[in-house]
């Protein structure tokens, strides 16, 4: 006899008719016995029919459906409150699934029609299962945030200000190497502005705190770093199910409350992330229960939740992070399209800082992509041109809508479609012409280069000729390769993460012969 799941997959590339006319009219006539032998025809019925049906067929099967709930078989009933969500259900459909919720004494039953409400829910649910202490709080939760979601959608509110930063304490993460320059872009915001100080520099993140009153617009000044998150506190146990109260406590804490209020506007909710231990679904579930006990008002939601609540390993504990979910990055809404292996935007703007030097600048970017750099470069200001080259004629149409969106001001820019070694070819580009050449060449990582070493070998060649003396190269260098030119002169090197592989980040000066 065929288990459940291998007649499912038997059942699951049958066309929507044949399901419908043959398998479920079959179904049906069957004894209670080949039913539950069958049963496995509800589930492909609810995948099929949900992919593919149409509505009058959804609909059909949605009546056929809450039919089942009342089979006489629990094993029936389950299969069908299962594929209910699938289909498309609505509030008679959530009834049916209320009405056996309310005269079923079987716990596993509860349980399943508790994840079917999870998914359609609505006030009708919170009516009955709200304010019962211990009965399907998870179900509560999460129908309550999907009430929230529709009732009273959640954005972020960028120049809302913070006033009580007691013992606030503010996460700067950045990719392995960049912390000096994260860090520095931090000390000049200081010392025009005010309003925070930095505590501490470590391997991917750079701490600060602020000493003033602050908006998230104050933080996303800054362009350097990958993300921001506000720490709320450190449990000693690496284990979610030991430290569930510890955490749920941080998570719902007077420090917790008073940045999600302030930050807020609509339902608070956030999802909840075990970073870099995968999904971690049972410990989600205790954990984000418990804190719901504490606050019913601070909800957990895998779903558009405009917050993240990141749980990092500490090694011998788990750090807990609030951190604002902004997409896109307010600070790099200038993209309006990418390249396949386009460079970070954080790091394009690290790269970009490195190489500021004076104003009356000249910007080259051989391999420009979509032109991230270039523009980092040019919103510092002190640029007169940019010019970007690039053997794909997408990468130059991407880079030039981008360039025009960023609408920096006063700045040329000249986009052209070629290869880096026949520069002499783009008006304006010649020797001596060129202050800053600043790029993030393909690395034969994503996009397959036949001769690497000869490509780099030719940037610096072409590098020290189109430089004028006192100009830099700046450039992400994957090879342990130095110019043979002896006018470029190595001024700094920094070994980062470049998205799972070690590069290094170097400058060179070009000195005069």
């Amino acid at each position: 006899m065929k288990t459940d799941k291998e007649l499912y997959h038997e059942l699951r590339v049958l066309s929507c008719g044949r399901l419908w006319n043959d398998e479920v009219a079959r179904f049906d006539r069957s004894t209670p016995e080949e039913r539950i032998k069958r049963v496995a025809v509800i589930r492909a019925v609810g995948t099929v029919l949900s992919e593919s049906g149409t509505a009058k067929q959804k609909a059909e099967v949605r009546s056929w459906l809450v039919r089942l709930l009342q089979d006489p078989s629990e094993k029936v009933r389950r299969y069908a409150m299962t594929a209910l969500p699938k289909i498309g259900a609505g509030p008679v459909e959530e009834e049916a699934l209320l009405s056996l919720l309310r005269t079923t004494a079987i716990e596993r039953e509860k349980k399943f029609l508790g994840q079917a409400l999870d998914k359609i829910g609505g006030t009708a649910t919170l009516s009955v299962v709200g304010g019962v202490r211990g009965f399907l709080p998870q179900t509560e939760q999460k129908v309550k945030a999907s009430v929230a979601r529709r009732e009273r959608p959640s954005v972020i509110r960028m120049d809302s200000t913070l006033s009580d930063f007691t013992r606030l304490r503010i996460h700067l993460h950045c990719r392995k190497g960049l912390e000096k320059i994260v860090r520095d872009e931090v000390k000049e915001y200081i010392a025009k502005h005010g309003k925070f100080r930095v505590v501490e520099v470590r391997s991917r993140l750079v701490a600060i705190t602020p000493v003033a009153p602050f908006s998230l617009a104050d933080i996303y000044t800054l362009r350097c770093f990958a993300t921001v998150g506000f720490f709320l506190g450190t449990v000693r146990s690496s284990d979610p199910a030991e430290s569930a109260d510890a955490l749920a406590s941080l998570i719902t804490s007077s420090l917790s409350r008073s940045v999600l209020a302030t930050f807020t506007e609509g339902s608070i909710r956030y999802r909840l992330e075990f970073v870099s231990k995968g999904h971690q679904r049972g410990a989600v579930r205790l954990v984000a229960n418990r804190a719901y006990a504490m606050c019913p008002d601070i909800l957990n939601d895998p779903r558009s939740a405009p917050w993240s609540m990141d749980l990092h390993p500490t090694g011998d504990g788990i750090s807990v992070e609030l951190r604002p979910k902004l997409t896109p990055d307010p600070r790099f809404t200038y993209r309006e399209d990418d390249i396949r292996a386009a460079s970070h935007p954080p790091l394009a703007a690290c790269m970009a800082r490195l190489g500021r030097s004076g104003n009356h600048e000249i910007v080259w970017d051989p391999f420009c992509g979509s032109g991230l750099e270039l523009i980092e470069r040019a919103l510092l200001g002190g640029v007169e041109c940019i010019y970007g080259t690039d053997l794909s004629p997408d990468a130059i149409a991407i880079s030039r809508a981008n360039f025009a969106a960023a609408q920096v001001k006063a700045v040329q820019s000249k986009f052209v479609c070629c290869d880096f070694r026949d520069y002499a070819k783009v008006e304006g580009l010649g020797p001596k012409s060129v202050t800053l050449v600043v790029t993030n060449p393909p690395m034969g990582k994503r996009i397959r280069v036949p001769n690497l070493r000869g490509l780099f070998g030719d940037l610096f060649a072409v590098a020290a000729e189109v430089l004028k003396p006192g100009g830099r190269l700046v450039f992400a260098n994957p090879l342990r390769i130095e110019p043979l030119d002896p006018s470029l002169k190595l001024q700094y090197r920094q070994v980062i993460d470049l998205g799972g592989f070690d590069c290094r980040l170097e400058m060179y000066l070009k000195r005069a012969r």
